[in-house]
């Protein structure tokens, strides 16, 4: 991103467990549909964020905030032609259910109800608590992160619609999802999954979008990135990862993890070892 305005740093902190972290500033950058594993809680400081969600392009301007609950695809582009500026928590299920838990009357899964919350306070919180990872202050880090996912559950938190696979076609597309998960590095094409699974292609299309919000294909990219996280995590090269999840090369997996993480997966590998070098 060098020499394009744009700059971005994805990292964790050793005593936030459970929690990423993300600071950038973006101009043309694009992110494709996408989904996280995480809760996504990201407080713009300058400029427009346009997102795609729930069926309805959504705008977070400065002091507003751009809330995703998990598994929730959506996308991400700049709203105005100076790009935008924000900082991002990514708080795992299990962190926020156990504020929830302790700090709210929500019973059940917790999750955001709206996807733009205008909060200029509950901004400054987020940009504090990364703030206080550059410095090294654990304490104001966790304090700071608790009380920013309290005051926006509170003010924007409900329950997680319990998702029941009922429908032919929504079993179709489980079973699916399965075998893409299983054959990652090396998938079927459409007409071949849908003549394992006893249905057509255009079929098991329309079932993969309706459950996931996304077609095979899109959510099969997706997928590889998160497992490729996952093994970068673990330390392994960059190569290594694109091949071991079905990419053709490094450039690939450069590719669509730039698109759905927002930073290049050497860098974002890096990051991960300084954490590990420090614990």
């Amino acid at each position: 991103m060098a020499g394009s305005g744009e700059v971005a740093r994805h990292w964790r902190y050793a005593d936030l467990p459970g929690v990423d972290l993300l600071r950038a500033r973006y101009v043309r950058k694009t992110f494709v549909r996408h989904t996280h594993e995480n809760f996504v809680i990201a407080a713009i400081a300058d400029g427009v964020e346009v997102f795609h969600h729930g069926g309805a392009d959504q705008h977070a301007g400065a002091g507003a905030l751009a809330l995703v609950n998990p598994d929730t695809p959506h996308t991400g582009r700049a709203g105005v032609p100076d790009g935008w500026r924000y900082g991002a928590l990514y708080p795992s299920p299990e962190v926020v259910a156990a504020i929830a838990a302790e700090t709210t009357s929500i019973r059940g899964t917790p999750a955001f109800v709206a996807p733009v919350v205008d909060d200029p306070y509950a901004v400054a919180l987020v940009h504090r608590v990364l703030r206080a990872t550059d410095e090294g202050d654990a304490l104001a880090a966790d304090t700071l992160l608790r009380v920013a996912v309290t005051r926006l559950l509170r003010v924007n938190g409900g329950t997680l619609p319990r998702r029941e696979v009922r429908t032919a076609g929504a079993v179709t597309a489980a079973r699916a999802r399965a075998l893409l998960e299983e054959r990652m590095a090396a998938p079927p094409t459409l007409e071949a999954l849908a003549g394992e699974l006893g249905t057509s292609p255009f079929a098991l299309l329309r079932a993969f979008r309706d459950a996931y919000g996304m077609p095979p294909h899109t959510w099969l990219t997706d997928a590889r990135v998160k497992r490729a996280r996952r093994l970068l995590d673990r330390g392994l090269p960059p190569a290594e990862a694109a091949t071991a999840v079905g990419f053709v090369d490094q450039p690939h997996l450069n590719r669509h993890f730039s698109r759905i993480v927002g930073v290049p997966p050497g860098a974002y590998r890096r990051e991960r070892k300084n954490v590990q070098d420090t614990t």
